[in-house]
């Protein structure tokens, strides 16, 4: 794998070309993947440590940590379809996507104060909204900045990098808590501090890669200009009534219901073996290692295989996580063996997710696509991580792993046969 900086005139700056082009991965997404390394070295620092923080440092119960998570996951749909519409309709994608970066940046900041369930909840709905803003914006660049025939492989590429930085961050965070016991606020420092120096990435080395149309020139001014700005908005609007793209947001509903946060999993599986609390970063470390490992050969796997396929059969891997998660055996062969599913299973559906959306709309709509796609989810999850902190409290962990584990099980086969019948809108990814 290498970067190509060889271009041919009007073509994006950073795309590779030629007949080895499924093999390259545009410059482009390598400084994207770097911006998202070192945000997520800032966020799952913070993550892998927030469950243990809200329920032992701030005395909060799982129903308290269910609402936080279950805000962590889904408070960012208020504005993903809102980022992802206004980077498609000032063909700006790499500023708005810059806003939602320096916005969880700064929130950040807040967590240095935050001692109380109504603070920590300020700055954690701070911090999503800012996820909530950059990541259409940003998988749009990644889409125009890719061939089409290494479309879902870029974006492996992509998650790879991103997932360099969410495996770097809770071992830091562990590294920290056993060099300093109870310091917590070292970890927020430390989160804040990547998350700037990534906004500052973003800024100043990540060019702003508009939609290939325009990009490319195949669009005559003179028409754009003719065309009156009103009628291109709802032409962009009318593009995104497709009925396949209705199909992949019933699946990414349905699916995202009965996905719980990995926190839930982390403290079923600490509270099973009752390992120390200091190594509880390290699980987040092993998905994200996984995830890191699997996301590249996946991702050419699903170019090859069908997208569609892998989006599916990733949720087969999800299922077994709950499974080994749900099941009466300690050790740590079954803890490896759940984090190694649970990251093959985001390696097999996160990017893949955006790439299926783009297939279903037009280069100019990408942005707002990918964002309704990703704002089912995380309104789906958001009402799943609060509805198992609910169950959890009402049931016990391990009836409501079981249940959680039959409901999908239920689901994929439902979800097969509903994105078979989907087809395409583009035929160029």
């Amino acid at each position: 794998m290498y970067i190509s900086l060889t271009n041919t005139p009007g073509d994006p700056e950073g795309t590779p070309k030629g007949p080895k082009a499924a093999n390259r991965v545009s410059s482009v997404v390598i400084s994207l993947g770097i911006v998202s390394m070192l945000t997520d070295i800032s966020s799952e620092s913070v993550s892998a440590i927030l469950p243990l923080y809200v329920t032992g440092v701030l005395g909060l119960s799982t129903v308290a940590y269910g609402i936080l998570d279950g805000l962590y996951q889904g408070v960012s749909a208020i504005v993903r379809i809102g980022g992802g519409w206004v980077a498609d309709l000032g063909d700006q994608p790499k500023w708005v996507a810059f806003f939602g970066y320096a916005l969880s940046a700064v929130a950040r900041i807040g967590l240095l104060f935050a001692s109380s369930f109504g603070a920590l909840t300020a700055v954690l709905t701070a911090d999503r909204l800012g996820k909530g803003i950059r990541t259409a914006p940003r998988d749009s660049l990644i889409t125009a900045a890719s061939q089409p025939q290494n479309l879902a492989a870029s974006f492996g590429m992509h998650r790879a990098l991103d997932n360099t930085g969410a495996a770097i961050g809770p071992l830091l965070a562990f590294v920290i808590l056993s060099i300093i016991p109870n310091g917590f606020s070292t970890v927020f420092v430390v989160s804040v501090t990547f998350a700037l120096v990534g906004v500052a990435v973003l800024g100043i080395i990540v060019p702003n890669r508009r939609s290939k149309s325009a990009a490319r020139g195949t669009e005559d001014p003179a028409e754009a200009t003719a065309e009156p700005r009103g009628e291109r908005r709802r032409g962009r609007w009318r593009e995104l009534n497709n009925p396949g793209l209705k199909r992949l947001l019933i699946v990414a509903g349905m699916l995202g219901l009965l996905t719980i946060g990995d926190g839930f999993i982390y403290l079923v599986l600490q509270s099973r073996s009752s390992f120390a609390a200091q190594f509880f970063p390290l699980l987040y470390v092993g998905t994200n290692v996984a995830f890191l490992a699997f996301a590249v050969p996946i991702g050419r796997l699903a170019d090859r295989f069908g997208r569609a396929r892998t989006f599916v059969l990733g949720h087969g891997l999800l299922l077994a996580a709950y499974v080994s998660a749900a099941l009466p055996i300690t050790g740590a062969a079954i803890t490896i063996v759940c984090l190694v599913l649970l990251g093959a299973y985001y390696a097999a559906t996160d990017g893949i997710l955006a790439v299926l959306a783009t297939q279903f709309t037009t280069s100019e709509t990408r942005a707002t696509a990918i964002a309704a796609a990703q704002t089912v989810v995380a309104i789906a999850r958001f009402i799943s991580a609060a509805g198992f902190g609910i169950l959890w409290f009402a049931i016990g962990r391990e009836w409501s792993m079981v249940l959680v584990s039959i409901g999908i099980a239920i689901a994929i086969p439902i979800v097969a046969v509903i994105l078979r019948g989907a087809r395409q809108y583009r035929a160029d990814v």
